[in-house]
């Protein structure tokens, strides 16, 4: 199960290698946002998972379940919120194909 635990743990951390090369490749701010967003969840998902598997113990597992629940919640949250900060700021992007918060008008 150890082999296992850090085989999570260097899939977790290729995760977060690839969200921060994707937070520097992409061109806008949505894009970069998708990217570290996604892969920091991933990544934090499978390093948790490994370290689990390394230190079992019940009393890990309840925190480790814990951690990833405040993750799962905390993540969309957050990246909606710098989505929203950044549509509002004057660094709209020039290729906005689709602009579902013009129609709502609450600026």
């Amino acid at each position: 199960m150890t082999i296992a635990g850090y085989v999570f743990m260097i899939i977790g951390g290729l995760f977060f290698l690839l969200g921060g090369l994707g937070v520097l490749r992409m061109p806008d701010t949505f894009n970069r946002i998708q990217a570290g967003t996604k892969a920091t969840t991933l990544g934090a998902f499978s390093v948790l998972i490994g370290v689990g598997l390394v230190n079992f113990e019940w009393s890990w597992i309840a925190k480790i379940i814990i951690i990833i629940v405040f993750i799962v919640i905390s993540n969309p949250i957050g990246s909606s919120t710098i989505a929203k900060a950044t549509y509002y700021s004057k660094y709209k992007p020039d290729n906005l194909v689709q602009d579902d918060l013009e129609k709502r008008g609450d600026e």
